[in-house]
């Protein structure tokens, strides 16, 4: 028999940011135990809102199954006297199992029992487990609240858990189970008794608490939509998803609410009004049908009633205070242009003993100068001036007091100062991409600063930490500067816009400008380290597309000179693995590499030859042809060593005796390894 499990923790305001976490941690902690205990179920779905973590539980069993079973008992000669009569031993066994004598049997001379163990019931599991369940949940800033030593997130109010029609009884928190929970603060029905799990939904619906999150996602896109087309707006729900998750976290039972403000505030950059909304007061903007921002906004309010005009009054003088500030900024901002800003850069710090914002602008215009060159631009003009504004919005109120906001404040000031397009696009994407796999520099000139601006920022980093111990590099949980991102984002336009840069020679050099502008001296080994930074990042991009074996066994082969010849030969090299002349290649590489270890001998002389097959393989070797540059048809090429080197290690005794001899056929195969391992190393594979 099965029935509907019911759990609900009802606590204080959750953070929106640890919900979707504890949604799937609870989800999957009830999955483990209920796995771990053999307990069948139809599903699991996990509901929250800001003030209730819910699982439902649908056709969960009663108890586990009873299980049959053979026991083993004591050996016949000591279960059975010689007259056949079983011994206090044997009687023991019995009754120690639960069965009658006469149920006991014989087999490969030992006592046996067929015993049945019963399961424990759900009910028992659940309330022996549930609260150590809920204790595993993790998440930020947990602390301990009232007189409880645990920790959680927020304090807990209330305790649900019925199976079926009948209350679980347990405890999270010293919060009895009940069959009782809360509706929203403001609904009618204050008090809501669950008769059944399968009514929970409707029952907390009818108290104005709408707990499917997915469905109060879906009610907050529909009602904004149709409150904008009532009023001859229009919405954008692209590139909301941070602020659409946030919403549906913090409200239980969501209604838009139409507000506006000032046409005056529409005169400054309409990045800097739609940024307050978003992601400083949680508005969505609404734009007019010719798609040009709006004065009018929706909140979304948390709300059981029809009285909106506090709420509506309260957001918006709320949006105002923002915007005039946002106004002020604007106005101060725009009475000198962006090229007079580059003086205050001076005094702005970028790295500490490593200059200015300033200082790191004049490695910008260095940088960006010599990529253009080894592109082959010839006119670098505007790319330069691109690099000399670049940094010069970080001076302005706007950008001090909007920091997201680098960039595109930027672009817009560039603008009004009549810069070009180009330029001014330049210095907002260089930037890009803002994560990982956000958009690219769409032309040249943004894609040749925002290497620059990367690769100065990667190099300035690795340099200050050899001056300072104290500093951390990069890790898996650490990424100071953003180092780890905006390596992906340097390898991402190189190769995506098929870019001919030699990256590892641009690595030297903003190294070189950084150690002489400073006076540091960098340590041999911090190239190296920078280098390894690179690759590793490299194949974390590749690592779905590409077997991780394959991308490490050609990362010896200098990336970094070349990234498209690097993804083709993983490519190629991952694709060979299944061929079964590869394997073959592989085997016999491989084998070599383990003989020759680190002897580095490499002159053959033939009159040493004793066997035959030390000929034939260099011969073999000799009429190979080293110049196809093509991978391919290079490794189709190398099936015709695969023979002379099978008969070589089956006649010959390379550690021979005689030094000269073994020293010969040492260099002999180092030759032959030399063939093979221009492919990939087969160590790695």
């Amino acid at each position: 028999m099965r029935k509907d499990f019911l759990l609900e923790v009802l606590v204080q305001e959750l953070p929106y940011k640890f919900i979707p976490s504890a949604i799937a941690q609870l989800k999957s902690l009830f999955e483990k135990l209920f796995k771990e205990n053999g307990l069948a179920y139809n599903y699991i779905n996990v509901y929250a809102t800001p003030r209730r973590l819910a699982v439902l539980v649908s056709d969960l069993a009663l108890s586990q199954e009873t299980v049959q079973k053979d026991a083993k008992g004591p050996i016949l000669n000591i279960a059975k006297t010689p007259q056949g009569e079983y011994t206090p031993a044997a009687i023991g066994f019995a009754k120690k199992n639960g069965v009658e004598l006469s149920d006991l049997y014989e087999k490969d001379n030992y006592i046996w029992a067929k015993i049945e163990i019963k399961g424990n019931s759900t009910k028992d599991i659940l309330k022996n487990n549930i609260e150590d369940l809920f204790l595993k949940l993790q998440g930020a800033h947990f602390m301990r609240w009232g007189y409880n030593s645990e920790k959680f997130s927020r304090p807990v109010e209330n305790v649900v858990a019925i199976l079926g029609d009948e209350i679980v009884d347990l405890k999270i928190f010293d919060k009895q189970s009940t069959n009782t929970t809360q509706g929203h603060r403001y609904s009618k029905n204050k008090t809501v008794v669950i008769d059944e799990p399968k009514n929970y939904i409707e029952l907390l619906r009818k108290a104005n608490v709408i707990v499917n999150q997915e469905e109060r996602k879906d009610l907050i896109i529909q009602s904004a939509q149709e409150c904008a087309s009532k009023n001859n707006l229009q919405i954008k729900f692209d590139n909301v998803d941070e602020l659409l998750e946030e919403i549906t976290f913090i409200n239980e039972w969501p209604i838009p609410v139409l507000c506006d403000f000032n046409e005056k505030y529409l005169q400054i950059p309409s990045i800097v009004t739609t940024t307050v909304m978003t992601q400083h007061q949680r508005y969505f903007p609404l734009w007019d049908k010719e798609g040009k921002l709006s004065n009018h906004f929706i909140t979304m309010a948390n709300y059981v009633g029809d009285e909106f005009e506090n709420i509506k009054a309260g957001n918006q003088r709320v949006i105002c205070a923002r915007l005039e500030d946002g106004v002020f900024f604007y106005q101060e901002d725009t009475k000198t242009k962006l090229e007079k800003k580059l003086d205050n850069l001076k005094g702005m710090t970028f790295q500490k003993g490593l200059g200015s914002l300033y200082d790191k602008t004049l490695r910008l215009i260095d940088l960006s100068d010599k990529i253009a060159t080894s592109l082959n631009i010839e006119n670098k003009d505007d790319i330069l001036r691109a690099a000399k504004l670049s940094k010069c919005d970080l001076s302005t109120k706007l950008v001090f007091e909007f920091t997201e906001l680098q960039g595109f404040i930027g672009e817009d000031y560039a603008k009004c100062d009549k810069e070009k397009e180009n330029i001014a696009k330049a210095i907002k994407e260089h930037y890009f991409p803002l994560g990982a796999n956000g958009e690219l520099p769409s032309a040249i000139e943004g894609q040749i600063i925002s290497i620059a601006d990367k690769i100065d920022t990667i190099c300035a980093l690795f340099i200050s930490t050899q001056k300072d111990k104290k500093k951390k590099r990069p890790t898996g949980s650490n990424d100071p500067l953003g180092a780890r991102r905006a390596a992906i984002g340097i390898l991402r336009i190189i190769i995506e816009n098929n870019l001919n840069i030699n990256l590892e020679e641009l690595i030297k050099y903003s190294v070189n400008i950084l150690s002489k502008e400073f006076s540091i001296e960098t340590e041999d080994v911090l190239f190296d380290e920078l280098k390894d930074f690179f690759i590793q990042r490299l194949i974390f991009m590749y690592e779905k597309e590409i077997s991780t074996n394959a991308l490490n066994s050609v990362s010896e082969f200098n990336p970094l000179a070349n990234l498209s010849e690097f993804i083709k030969r993983a490519n190629i090299v991952m694709q060979y693995q299944q061929d079964s002349d590869f394997e073959a290649i592989k085997e016999n590489a491989t084998r070599v590499s383990r003989i020759l270890k680190d002897n580095k001998f490499s002159s053959v002389d033939e009159k040493l030859f004793v066997l035959s097959e030390e000929k034939n393989l260099y011969n073999a070797i000799l009429a190979h042809n080293n110049s196809d540059k093509d991978l391919k048809t290079y490794i189709q090429s190398l099936k015709q060593l695969i023979q002379p080197t099978v008969e070589f290690f089956d006649k010959v005794l390379v550690m021979d005796k005689d030094e000269k001899v073994k020293n010969n056929r040492i260099a002999l195969l180092n030759k032959l390894k030399d063939k093979f391992y221009t492919v990939c190393d087969f160590d790695k594979l």
